[in-house]
């Protein structure tokens, strides 16, 4: 083992929400190289932002990522509403934490579900594993598009939101809109239960180290 050489060059790493490599080299039992690269070229929203209408900065932003729209929309609304000195109504405040609770579970369920349970359940992929395992997928998809019908029925859809504005919406969900989506949140609470005892009984690999979390 100490003489060991040894290369690990992995193209590219297909369990993240986004895109990069691993590579490992080992010489004679030493450690010489261990790296995660990101691979993502510079996509340079900061120039296509210079010298556009503040009104289309979270349109622009929001294409950042289709995973996390919601986020980068708000991150812009929030920088122009302070620029501007724009006060939220409590309602305002109140459906944009709702628009962020539905992004927020969509992206948890893709990253369980889709990325991280396939190695644990012995299949490659999310594909095989709806042969394999089709209660587990569709509960995933049921969950998933409940996530994105919250987010549907506050922004207008949830990648790329189109309702979202200083200051407020350019629509707002309906009373009734409002209490199917909490009628669906409840009856979901079965596939949340379910998926707690999913993954209780995956063989997670002890693993830990001191991590800085660090935050703007």
């Amino acid at each position: 083992m100490a003489t060991e050489t040894l290369r690990i060059d992995v193209h590219h790493i297909t369990r993240v929400e986004g895109h990069g490599n691993i590579v490992v080299d080992v010489q004679n039992g030493e450690l010489k190289r261990c790296e995660l690269q990101i691979v993502e070229t510079p996509r340079f929203f900061e120039a296509m932002l210079r010298g556009r209408p503040y009104e289309e900065s979270s349109h622009i932003t929001s294409r950042i990522c289709g995973i996390c729209a919601v986020g980068h929309a708000t991150t812009s609304l929030r920088a122009t509403e302070k620029a501007l000195g724009v006060e939220l109504s409590e309602q305002t405040v109140l459906l944009r934490r709702l628009n962020f609770y539905g992004e927020i579970l969509d992206s948890h369920i893709l990253h369980a579900y889709m990325l991280v349970a396939p190695d644990f359940l012995g299949v490659g992929s999310v594909i095989p594993l709806a042969k394999t395992a089709p209660d587990v997928v569709l509960r995933a998809l049921r969950m998933k598009k409940l996530a994105g019908d919250i987010c549907a029925a506050v922004s207008g859809r949830h990648t790329h939101p189109i309702a979202m504005t200083v200051g407020g919406f350019t629509h707002y969900p309906s009373n009734d809109e409002i209490a199917q989506l909490r009628e669906r949140l409840e009856t979901m609470r079965e596939d949340v239960n379910a998926t707690v005892e999913l993954f209780q009984t995956l063989r997670i690999p002890g693993f830990e180290r001191d991590t800085e979390y660090i935050a703007l």
